[in-house]
């Protein structure tokens, strides 16, 4: 059974900014943040906190030998500069520590492979410090174990969306909508995306018209009559479709090459990251579908091949060329908001058609 990781969260944000951060932390399902218990004051939150305080939850103990502060987990930060400091961190976890913080300077991965090999099976958390979400995704990947939370330093929630991902935790809203409209629009050009993953049954792309109303596009898995099975690809769609990128902003599908990375999504809204091998662009006859969801109409522009499928909402895959009006798929579909070069806006107006 997998162990739970936790990102925690280290504001970089002034204190008067900290009362609008928090709430959003919690709205992506961050459960802890290395603060000061103090600096929280009256902002409402069920956020655990660590911090050299003792009136945090997880009390980072600045001498070896202090107190412990009652219903608290107590851990100690170490920075790790040779395998002595291993070895010391190793007796100090035995002697009683729920957790530990390591900090390796110049980050490198052996000294974090050595000290998760010895902590494993002792029960004592292993906290360790990350600078970028690209570190965020190394520490939870060594030895296939990983660490058990991460310290990111993040100042923006987009920061924060980008280093989740790499937990495979970050979940998107996902519902039926009602397909009302199919029609043909002549040739165009597509988009079909190669992963450098294997790709799931069930998992594919978020494509839309507009960038609040997206689809889930399959990927190619299953094959057809007329094709092997191609689970590297997503088949997206028009060049001027939106997909929504890790850090939470959108992407034209013509901006996507070599080296890029994506979410992929299942139909509950669970992400991962993949990186992208190639991006193919040909002319092709194409299909515009429109649906309706909670009050919000979205389209997409997709290839008009058996090939191209929408997750329905029980699960079951259906190929565009056999869609009818009536039926349901599944979208990530929110109210509209303004978005500049991918970022999203939240009080600016806009309308798209």
């Amino acid at each position: 059974m997998s162990k739970t990781r936790e990102l925690i969260i280290s504001p970089k944000v002034s204190q008067a900014q900290l009362t609008k951060f928090i709430p959003q932390l919690e709205d992506e399902g961050i459960k802890m943040v290395y603060v000061d218990p103090k600096k929280l004051g009256k902002i409402k939150t069920k956020l655990q906190t660590v911090f050299p305080s003792s009136a945090a939850k997880y009390v980072v103990l600045e001498k070896e030998k202090a107190t412990k502060p009652k219903g608290a987990k107590i851990g100690r930060k170490f920075q790790v500069l040779s395998n002595s400091d291993i070895e010391n961190i190793l007796s100090a976890a035995k002697k009683g520590l729920d957790f530990v913080i390591i900090e390796v300077k110049d980050w490198k991965i052996i000294p974090l492979e050595n000290i998760i090999a010895k902590l494993h099976k002792i029960h004592t958390k292993i906290f360790a410090i990350a600078r970028t979400p690209k570190e965020v995704r190394k520490m939870f990947s060594i030895l296939e174990v990983g660490v058990d939370g991460v310290i990111f330093n993040a100042s923006t929630i987009n920061e924060v969306r980008e280093a989740m991902v790499y937990l495979g935790t970050k979940s998107f809203d996902m519902k039926p909508a009602k397909i009302i409209e199919i029609k043909e629009v002549g040739d165009g050009e597509r988009v079909c995306v190669d992963t450098a993953s294997m790709l799931h049954k069930g998992e594919g792309m978020l494509i839309g018209n507009r960038s609040n109303f997206l689809f889930l596009v399959h990927n190619e898995s299953v094959g057809s009559s007329f094709t092997s099975p191609r689970p590297f690809r997503v088949n997206a769609g028009a060049v001027h479709c939106y997909t929504l990128s890790p850090d939470g902003t959108t992407n034209y599908l013509s901006e996507i090459e070599t080296g890029s990375e994506v979410l992929i999504l299942n139909s509950k809204g669970k992400a991962r990251r993949v990186t992208v091998g190639r991006s193919k662009i040909e002319r092709r006859p194409m299909l515009m579908i429109k649906a309706s969801a909670g009050g919000e109409i979205g389209g997409i522009i997709a290839q008009d091949a058996e090939t191209i499928r929408f997750v329905k909402s029980n699960g079951q895959l259906v190929s565009v060329t056999h869609l009818k009006k009536g039926d349901t798929v599944m979208v990530h579909a929110k109210p509209a908001t303004g978005r500049h070069f991918g970022m999203e806006v939240s009080d600016e107006y806009i309308l798209e058609k």
